[in-house]
């Protein structure tokens, strides 16, 4: 090697990162590396807290999907309680989730990846932000931010705060929704719903522009895993594991979510804080792990489901598949596939608030430990989320295991 150029810090993710690319003597491109750079250590720092506070504190990890830690740490003390939480309590969850992935990937499109696809890769990067698409597309950007500002008031609404809720809790949810609140919420839905549509048509209308893109953009075969349940439909809160590889074969299906291990294997590198899981089946006695690569999150969703199950999510999912040529494996795929959970997010949500038995009452259950260990998992906007605990007698956490959508896509 004779040459290594960095690129630090990486911008436009949430967190700290660089890349480093080492050339070779004929300056061709010999070893790319990603490196986190920030240490977290939660795993570590939680340890002797109660079980009870884990949600709260888990929600700590990431100021932008705080949902998908809240749920996936309360699932987990579900578990711990050993108990069935209310079904009201359940569809309030879902209702927080799909509030969580129309903010999140509201940001993702509208903030982070408008600029680049409607003003130009070849744009000033000075303008190439979004007060620049503010001053050139001033309607679409502020549509963008309603549309965000609605799913982080569903959270707010049943969470108790936009940011960091304490509302989502061991056993259900701390506290019910009223008349009002679900006809604010369903309100504020029809706005949100026309801002999604128009997003997709936005970005189908455009498509074909990045063909070069779409091509040689992180196109490369991997596995794809997320959560999945019987009927086939998009699944973002709870179910089994499923796993299909690029070709879309199925490779793992109906893994209980405790049982994650059997499946998913961690490592860790000494120039980056984020671990590498990998599907186990696919390496081998010490084998390289890059052969059981696989990703989560909407690109993983999208592969995983037969349908979304919602009228024009279903349509949207149709044509999505025609122009991936079935499996999509490109990662400029994310963008579209995103926007379909959009729109999915808004008809679910739609289903959910409509049903006036969600402002049921009875939206906790309690109990005391019931088992010392136990794993919880949920869809964050990212991909799949697990919390796995260890605790005494007492509750308090003795052990702790998370792995982040993001350590996945690693």
């Amino acid at each position: 090697m004779h040459d290594l150029q960095v690129i630090d810090p990486v911008s436009r993710i949430e967190g700290h990162a660089k890349i480093t690319i080492a050339l070779d003597d004929d300056g061709q491109v010999a070893r790319t590396r990603f490196h986190v750079t920030e240490f977290r250590g939660f795993e570590e720092f939680c340890r002797g807290r109660p079980v009870w506070e884990m949600p709260s504190l888990s929600a700590r990890t990431c100021g932008i999907c705080p949902v998908s830690h809240l749920l996936a740490s309360s699932k987990t003390g579900d578990a711990v309680m050993g108990v069935r939480i209310p079904d009201t309590a359940v569809r309030l969850r879902r209702v927080a989730n799909l509030g969580q992935i129309i903010q999140s990937h509201a940001l993702s499109f509208f903030h982070l990846s408008a600029p680049d696809l409607l003003l130009g890769f070849d744009a000033d990067p000075s303008e190439r932000n979004v007060f620049g698409l503010m001053a050139d597309s001033p309607e679409v950007t502020r549509r963008g931010i309603r549309l965000r500002g609605f799913g982080q008031s569903v959270i707010e609404a049943i969470a108790g705060r936009k940011v960091h809720s304490p509302g989502i809790v061991p056993g259900g949810i701390a506290a019910p929704m009223t008349e009002e609140t679900r006809g604010r919420l369903l309100a504020g839905l029809d706005e949100a719903s026309d801002t999604a549509a128009m997003a997709l048509e936005l970005f189908v209308g455009i498509f074909d522009r990045f063909d070069r893109e779409v091509q040689a953009f992180g196109r490369f075969p991997s596995y794809f895993l997320g959560l999945a349940n019987d009927a086939g439909l998009w699944e973002h809160y709870d179910g089994h594991l499923k796993v299909v590889d690029s070709d879309g074969a199925v490779v793992a299906d109906h893994v209980d979510v405790a049982a994650y291990r059997t499946i998913i294997g961690e490592s860790a590198s000494a120039d980056s804080y984020l671990k590498s899981p990998y599907f186990k089946p696919a390496v081998a006695d010490g084998g390289d792990i890059a052969a059981g690569m696989y990703r989560v999150g909407p690109l993983a969703r999208l592969n995983l489901c037969t349908a979304m199950g919602t009228p024009l999510a279903d349509e949207a999912l149709e044509d999505y598949r025609e122009r991936a040529g079935g499996i999509a494996t490109s990662s400029f795929f994310y963008h579209y596939a995103r926007l379909i959970e959009v729109v999915a997010a808004t008809e679910r949500m739609r289903s959910l608030l409509e049903d006036t038995t969600i402002t049921d009452s009875m939206v906790r259950a309690t109990a005391g430990v019931n088992h010392r260990h136990a794993v919880g998992a949920s869809e964050a906007p990212r991909g799949t989320l697990f919390h796995e605990y260890d605790v005494d007698p007492s509750g308090l956490l003795e052990r702790i295991n998370m792995i982040i959508a993001t350590g996945q896509n690693n």
